[in-house]
């Protein structure tokens, strides 16, 4: 059938091999037609088959990509989030760690003023008492000569290159002896 279907090329072959043809070869050409027929429908049908399979791939593939989409969008979202909360996150750090800074800062100043002032207060604790033994080692001294006696003997005592000297009992003893001189000479020119 084949080399009847090869020769038959227009309708006007067609219809010359119709009205020609032997009943036998039209009764080829019927099954043949019979076949194609069987063929062609049964390639339509597969077609139909692959069609709708591709459209349910597409549609699945299309829900597959929204379902993707929204989660990606919704991915997005969280990681914004995240990225907010983390920047919120640091910028408290930042500013413990600035604060903590300045906190340092201030115990640093205020360490070194109470620092400053205990020295003052030990310094003038210090001056306050040397003026006390200075004071007390020259109790019951009553005139200008016996001021100097006194210190003299004083320096005796405790100059440096004595064995019980002390250099800081001596400038203790100094000023002492320097106060109460300027006490009996101003009292000496107020009586005199």
């Amino acid at each position: 059938m084949e080399s009847l279907n090869g020769n038959i090329k227009t309708g006007q072959d067609f219809e010359k091999f119709l009205t020609e043809g032997t009943e036998e070869e039209l009764d080829g050409l019927k099954a043949w037609l019979f076949q194609e027929n069987i063929r062609i429908q049964s390639e339509r049908t597969e077609l139909k088959s692959r069609e709708e399979k591709f459209f349910a791939e597409k549609k699945q593939f299309q829900s597959e990509m929204a379902d993707v989409n929204r989660r990606l969008r919704a991915e997005r979202k969280r990681l914004k989030q995240d990225e907010a909360f983390f920047d919120k996150k640091m910028d408290i750090l930042k500013n413990g760690f600035l604060q903590l800074e300045e906190d340092r800062r201030r115990f640093e100043r205020e360490k070194i003023s109470f620092e400053a002032r205990r020295e003052e207060r030990n310094l003038k604790s210090h001056r306050e008492m040397n003026q006390d033994m200075g004071e007390m080692l020259f109790q019951g001294v009553n005139s200008l000569l016996a001021l100097k006696k006194r210190y003299k003997d004083l320096l005796k005592m405790f100059h440096p290159d004595n064995i019980a000297g002390d250099h800081e009992m001596v400038v203790v003893i100094n000023r002492a002896y320097e106060k109460l001189k300027k006490e009996y000479e101003i009292g000496k020119q107020a009586w005199g």
